[in-house]
């Protein structure tokens, strides 16, 4: 059960979070990215660069991802898309993402992009904090116990 990253808007600390976490549970890491990565030498944590374009890393991070396996990403469409191969998905905000919560965050994406279609500013999200980065260590140390 390895981890796939939608690396390309991944935050360098929650990076370096995997990065340690790879060494430590020993488990297969790779950074998935349109551009090229600088990632510490390792045999668990690997990169693969796609092709640029749009949602070409999500594509092939779906392809790629079995049941159990667990995707880092903040896109929700690519979330909704690893939750229904069984895989599981988890932002980099530490919110382990569920079939109950994923419908809800994919009508207010939709709702959101709407009204940035009409005009509307909405601003984007909050800088990523150290609650943050906590959650999602707790989260990912949850998901390794578990496997």
């Amino acid at each position: 059960m390895p981890i796939w990253v939608d690396a390309d808007a991944c935050p360098k600390v929650i990076k370096e979070v995997l990065y340690r976490a790879a060494e430590r549970a020993q488990i297969e890491v790779t950074f998935v990215a349109n551009q090229p990565l600088s990632v510490p030498p390792s045999r668990f944590i690997r990169t693969l660069r796609v092709a640029a374009g749009f949602d070409v890393a999500d594509n092939e991070i779906v392809q790629r991802a079995q049941p159990g396996d667990l995707v880092v990403t903040a896109d929700i469409p690519l979330a909704a898309e690893v939750l229904a191969k069984g895989a599981k998905a988890l932002n980099p905000r530490g919110e382990m993402y569920s079939d109950a919560t994923i419908r809800e965050r994919l009508v207010l994406r939709d709702f959101m992009d709407t009204l940035r279609a009409s005009g509307v500013q909405t601003g984007g999200p909050a800088t990523l904090n150290q609650r943050d980065r906590q959650q999602f260590a707790n989260q990912l140390d949850q998901w390794l116990q578990k496997r």
